[in-house]
């Protein structure tokens, strides 16, 4: 795998994990009560974004890791994805 590669890898991991985070945890305005004049009823009241973010590039970090084993100690090789085709 080269940099550039792991750096993409990386970087779509990232993003993937947190619009999968982002619902966590959510409380609309509606909910508490305190709807923000000019905002939708259903906005987030607190989203807590760095909190969610670090847990995204802890996470990332961890999917990135087993997947570039995979990827650089061979386990699944091109020859091994071309096989299935056949």
């Amino acid at each position: 795998m080269s940099l550039t590669g792991a750096i993409v890898l990386y970087s779509v991991l990232w993003f993937l994990v947190l619009f999968v985070l982002l619902p966590f945890g959510q409380q609309s305005q509606a909910d508490v009560g305190q709807v923000t004049p000019g905002t939708p009823a259903g906005a987030p009241h607190e989203p807590k974004l760095k909190k969610k973010m670090l847990w995204a590039t802890v996470i990332a970090a961890l999917i990135w890791a087993a997947i570039a084993y995979v990827i650089i100690a061979g386990v699944i090789t091109r020859a091994d994805l071309e096989a299935w085709t056949r």
